[in-house]
């Protein structure tokens, strides 16, 4: 048997707002922006060269899911970016005016900077050694 993880829920406050940082800044690939009717769209959207996992934006219905916008891992780094590209990605990134908390570091596991999505989710841009 094979498995593997297709798509992550992220919630969001706003589809558009989402795709112009995902798309716009990050560089994910748009795989599918449908209208599903009353204002729900089904938006799926992937790193460059993923080839299996993906995020699937969600709009935040109501107060329950909209407290959770940017905290639904409870301020831990929540998602990992692996990149075969560690300085190019964090330049092209700092560029497109993505917010780094942190100056690159090398662990020994690799190198590693933190940033967040302007929702407020807290991600690893990450190169394993």
């Amino acid at each position: 048997m094979s498995q593997h993880l297709h798509a992550v829920a992220l919630v969001v406050p706003d589809y558009d707002a989402a795709l112009a940082f995902y798309v716009g800044k990050l560089g994910f690939t748009l795989i599918a922006d449908e209208d599903q009717g009353g204002g729900k769209r089904w938006v799926m959207v992937a790193p460059p060269g993923a080839a299996q996992t993906r995020l699937l934006l969600a709009r935040a219905v109501g107060p329950a899911q909209e407290q959770v916008v940017g905290a639904q891992a409870g301020g831990r780094v929540f998602l990992f970016l692996h990149t075969d590209d560690f300085a190019g990605d964090h330049a092209r990134m700092t560029a497109a005016g993505v917010e780094f908390e942190e100056a690159p570091r090398h662990e020994a596991y690799g190198s590693v900077a933190v940033f967040r999505d302007p929702f407020g989710n807290r991600w690893d841009l990450l190169q394993p050694a």
